[in-house]
């Protein structure tokens, strides 16, 4: 493993981060604290307990999850798409280092600057509504494999665009939806029987559904299945990446 390359990916990666903190973390804070204000603090009030926890502490983990995949999806996307739209993906290619280790420099900056978006959120969260985490470490690990899983297809969806719009179309089109269709603001067991199974087939049900279950151990599909179709998702996006770097897809031409 080249350390050293892969630090070198990863810390400009992370400069560059930083030094977009108000359109990085900023514009999402703002965006998801009105959710936590509108549905939490003013609606929630108002609505029924689901599965025993009050509705404003309900939602939060399906409201970091929205933050997070999208974020995940747009750092990972940018952070290799800007190298080919400037001509400098290049230079990394004929760097000595493996395709995982760019992989491994691209995908962990963009993890990262998930993970601390998420925990940042979380702490916002705490101004709006109260919560409790159950399970401290498997919130820690699921925020951290949806980070990983999503900054994977970012990184695909980074390689695949041809322009600066179509870094806009997955997240905006199908992300978003899917996340606001999987259960970030009810539990599915609350839709009719059919729709139920409908919504079984959205695979962000599974991952809102494990990340709740660690803060209140109530979850709508089990976490087993919820671990392993998060670990499947990731383990298709690597495939999808080594198949990419292989054979140059949209890198080398």
């Amino acid at each position: 493993m080249n350390v050293r390359g892969v630090h070198a990916i990863y810390r400009f990666e992370m400069a560059r981060w930083f030094r977009t903190l108000v359109q990085s973390v900023l514009s999402p804070v703002i965006s998801t604290s009105l959710y936590f204000i509108v549905f939490g603090a003013a609606i929630g009030a108002r609505m029924t307990e689901i599965g025993g926890v009050p509705y404003g502490a309900f939602i939060v983990p399906g409201l970091i999850m929205l933050s997070v995949l999208t974020e995940s999806v747009s750092n990972g996307s940018f952070g290799i798409y800007m190298p080919r739209y400037s001509g400098t993906i290049y230079e990394v290619l004929s760097a000595p280092l493996s395709p995982l280790e760019i992989v491994v420099g691209y995908v962990g900056a963009a993890a990262t600057k998930s993970m601390i978006l998420g925990c940042i959120m979380l702490a916002t969260a705490r101004l709006f509504v109260p919560y409790s985490i159950l399970h401290p470490f498997w919130m820690l690990g699921f925020l951290l494999l949806t980070s990983v899983a999503f900054s994977l297809l970012g990184f695909i969806l980074g390689i695949w665009a041809t322009g600066w719009e179509k870094l806009q179309v997955v997240p905006i089109l199908i992300i978003t939806p899917l996340t606001f269709l999987g259960g970030s603001f009810y539990s599915i067991d609350m839709l009719p029987p059919f729709w139920q199974q409908v919504t079984l087939v959205n695979p962000v049900v599974y991952l809102i559904s494990g990340f709740r279950w660690s803060f209140y151990g109530v979850a709508d599909v089990g976490v087993a299945t919820s671990l392993a179709m998060t670990l499947g998702f990731m383990l298709a996006c690597l495939a999808v990446i080594w198949w990419v770097l292989r054979t140059g897809y949209r890198l080398k031409a």
